[in-house]
């Protein structure tokens, strides 16, 4: 009897606190340094989110191992809509079937809530590498294997694995740098210090519009709008290229649907907003994908189905 009460009670007060969410400020855990594509893509959404929502959104970023820190942080988090994840491609698909350790599961330690969008890779090379276009990048890593270097925001990120997808299909060879977040590795890559990045658009776009960096290709199925003249990697010969970063808004397992459902309005509501879309789609962010918490869920199943073989088929391991 007191066991039935005591359920009965428990059920009475979680659907209470549920419609009383949110009691205090949210925070989003940003998984990469500040000057990344999730940081960038956070800090614009975040603000009126907190608006929408009826309390502030603070960004905070808790960098390390490819983002599986920060993922791992919230994966441990309490299930009260307090603490959500700037979710992505890496951290939550890819990563956890690169590197040793094991974390979390990134399917079953989460719970969906928005998914905001994806951004393509994109080449971007030194402006002193001796070459002005992909197919020429290809003929001198050739004449000189393992010269040519890369930077990444870590093992197991999409920089990484974009990296040996390119490898594989050129039939080159180059030494892969790891950072802790695009944003150093980008540092690195303006010096000269690293030869190339295949880096999140929303990161090197300013860079290349200036000058600063070459953009040899990117990786969407046609030209972007933000980079016509970049041609895509079927056009430069390298086919079968597909690795994306998407970007998602997921909480703990376990968190209750009425707050699922008020995060994915107040997200929606938020990107729908003319100048909050008009400030991602700047940075190339593109919004098709799925569109509730049970797709963007089916998704995320489906993308460490993909990712998972795709590592196990180049044999890919953390540095």
């Amino acid at each position: 009897m007191k066991r039935a009460l005591f359920a009965a009670l428990s059920l009475v007060c979680g659907a209470a606190f549920a419609q009383a969410w949110p009691l205090k400020p949210i925070t989003t855990i940003v998984q990469f340094p500040a000057g990344g594509g999730s940081d960038a893509i956070m800090r614009i959404i975040a603000p009126r989110l907190g608006d929408n929502i009826g309390q502030q959104v603070v960004v905070e970023n808790r960098v390390g191992a490819s983002g599986t820190i920060g993922a791992a942080y919230v994966a441990k988090a309490a299930p009260d809509g307090y603490t959500l994840l700037c979710a992505h491609a890496i951290s939550n698909a890819i990563a956890p079937h690169v590197l040793k350790e094991k974390l979390y599961d990134p399917f079953t330690d989460f719970t969906a809530i928005t998914y905001i969008g994806f951004t393509p890779n994109v080449l971007a090379v030194a402006p002193n590498v001796p070459a002005r276009s992909a197919q020429e990048l290809i003929a001198l890593a050739k004449r000189e294997p393992g010269k040519l270097t890369y930077g990444s925001s870590g093992s197991g990120s999409t920089q990484h694995l974009a990296a040996e997808v390119f490898s594989m299909r050129t039939g080159i060879k180059m030494t892969h740098v790891p950072y802790k977040g695009s944003s150093q590795a980008l540092g690195d890559l303006l010096g000269g210090r690293i030869t190339m990045n295949f880096d999140p658009m929303p990161t090197v776009l300013p860079h290349i519009k200036s000058g600063k960096l070459m953009a040899f290709a990117v990786s969407t199925a046609t030209r972007r709008p933000q980079l016509p003249d970049v041609p895509t990697f079927a056009e430069v010969g390298v086919q079968g290229f597909d690795v994306t970063n998407w970007y998602a808004v997921m909480g703990p397992k376990g968190l209750a649907p009425d707050i699922v459902a008020k995060v994915d309005a107040a997200m929606k509501k938020t990107m729908s907003e003319p100048a909050v879309r008009e400030r991602l789609e700047g940075l190339g962010v593109m919004f098709e994908g799925p569109g509730t918490p049970a797709e963007f869920d089916a998704f995320v199943k489906r993308e460490n189905e993909k990712y998972a073989k795709i590592v196990k088929d180049l044999n890919i391991r953390s540095d």
